[in-house]
């Protein structure tokens, strides 16, 4: 090997104060795992020795401990983008300590290209293996890592000796043109091939190889499927195949994406149990554990990605079965994978997590109280405003019944009521296709809404300035107002708002 191998100490050192840095993959699977945890250290003793010590950050989605974890708690973070989803870096943020940009995945890549951001110092990329002519073959995620091994000045590669080589072929690079050269990406089902099985970068900005051998796959695991998740599971398979029935979905089915956490597995797991859904394939952003069992079983024929977003045993699972998997998936950029484009053109029927929608259809999926941001919007614009059919899902309730999902107006806004299909919580289904904003209203209160905060949501729309829709100025946080205020939002008196 031409590259001088390093430890991660001694790449960190190439690492300086208002560094931007680029690092690999999309969950913590694909990200590096030793050298962002050496520069923490780095950070620390600059910082014990007076001198500051901070970096900007971009990754292809949420990184992983080592990462967002050690660089947050050392001070070491100035600026973050696209998204994020760890804890320690959520509380810097929302202090007001981490300057954070929230992005669509599917526009950071091209941003950066396009020359909004600056530069871009050294990128940090997770590899199974690099040849002395630049080829190089990715790890378990994607991301915006051929954006970066392309743009970055320098390369610092981590090369996981964890990484089987049977995960060659399992990526597809591609990377359209920048306008106004840029043609239709010749993606036209989901599994289509349009680039290549190995990624790039010219051997000369390469500064080392950190050799690692740390595991693949993510250690904690997914809350398990409980009753109020069971019940929203068996709502999307239910209006899935009435779908079918009406008419308004091929009977071959379409493509789904599908997010992650408790929620995405318990639809998993019913669209894995139907008898009258078809096999189906997949275009999303990641894939988790639930869906190897439905390539294992079949009842996905084909699943396009991002990143295997995996725990540590079902990667292990998943290269122990790589002869019977190897065809059924694909890991493109996060540009493609989430490609605006291409989930108009094959009919990707989106399911998204909401952490609030208001009586109108519109969707907080980013900030909890409007201000405290939680992960970010992620993918979920991607899908959303370009799905054949857009989904929200969430439980009707939270916190032992205190929190209502379904409130008068929501504090954040992520995705509008015109890009919005459907919302299905445990308690039903609430279709907004075709109906006027007024028939939405009573459609989510009597279809989405938890039978305890039905009748404060007519309530309030009683009271509400009668228009296209109705909104009353002075109740419509008042859900949000209520809980800050007495911890429960069933205990929302609009009389108490007009005393006085």
């Amino acid at each position: 090997m031409i590259y001088p191998i390093l430890s991660p100490e001694e790449a960190a050192d190439f690492v300086q104060n208002g560094y931007s840095i680029g690092v690999s993959g999309f969950t913590i699977p694909g990200n590096p795992k030793v050298v962002p945890a050496a520069i923490a250290a780095k950070a620390r003793r600059e910082h014990e020795a007076g001198r500051e010590f901070k970096i900007n950050l971009f990754s292809g989605a949420s990184t992983n401990e080592p990462t967002d974890g050690e660089l947050s708690r050392a001070q070491a973070l100035n600026f973050r983008t696209p998204y994020q989803s760890l804890p320690e870096v959520r509380k810097h943020i929302n202090a007001g300590e981490v300057h954070y940009n929230d992005r669509h995945l599917s526009e950071l890549a091209q941003e950066f290209r396009y020359g909004f951001y600056g530069k871009m110092d050294i990128a940090i990329i997770e590899v199974q293996s690099i040849t002395d002519d630049g080829e190089i073959v990715l790890g378990t995620a994607v991301g915006n890592s051929p954006t970066w091994l392309a743009k970055a000045e320098k390369v610092i590669i981590e090369l996981n000796e964890q990484i089987p080589e049977t995960i060659r072929g399992l990526h597809d690079i591609y990377l359209p043109l920048d306008p106004p050269y840029r043609r239709e990406i010749p993606i036209y089902t989901a599994h289509d091939r349009a680039g290549t099985v190995t990624a790039h970068v010219d051997p000369k900005k390469v500064l080392c190889v950190v050799k690692t051998s740390r595991p693949l796959g993510k250690e904690e695991a997914f809350t398990p499927v409980d009753d109020v998740t069971r019940r929203i599971g068996q709502n999307v398979c239910q209006f899935l195949i009435d779908e079918m029935k009406a008419g308004r979905m091929p009977k071959t089915f379409l493509p789904i994406q599908s997010g992650v956490g408790n929620i995405a597995n318990a639809v998993l797991d019913a669209l894995e149990a139907s008898t009258e859904i078809p096999a189906f394939e997949m275009y999303t952003e990641v894939v988790q554990d639930s869906v190897l069992g439905l390539l294992k079983s079949g009842r996905c024929k084909f699943a396009s990605t991002c990143s295997m977003t995996f725990s540590h045993e079902a990667m292990m699972d998943f290269f122990d079965n790589i002869d019977q998997l190897h065809d059924k998936l694909l890991m493109r950029p996060s540009e493609i994978s989430n490609n605006p484009e291409i989930i108009r053109r094959i009919g990707v029927v989106s399911m998204n997590t909401a952490i609030e929608v208001d009586l109108y259809g519109n969707i907080n999926s980013s900030h909890v109280g409007g201000t405290r941001l939680m992960n970010g919007i992620g993918g979920s614009g991607d899908f959303t405003r370009n799905a054949y059919t857009s989904i929200f899902l969430c439980p009707s309730i939270k916190k032992d019944d205190c929190i209502s999902t379904v409130v008068p107006m929501a504090s954040h806004v992520d995705h509008t009521d015109h890009s919005v299909d459907v919302i299905i919580t445990d308690q039903g289904v609430a279709d907004l296709r075709g109906i006027d904003p007024i028939q939405g209203a009573y459609e989510i209160i009597e279809k989405a809404a938890h039978p305890v905060y039905r009748p404060l949501l007519r309530e309030y729309l009683k009271l509400s300035n009668s228009g296209h829709v109705r909104i009353h100025p002075d109740l419509a946080l008042s859900f949000h107002s209520t809980l800050a205020r007495k911890g429960d939002m069933r205990l929302t008196d609009y009389a108490e708002f007009f005393k006085g």
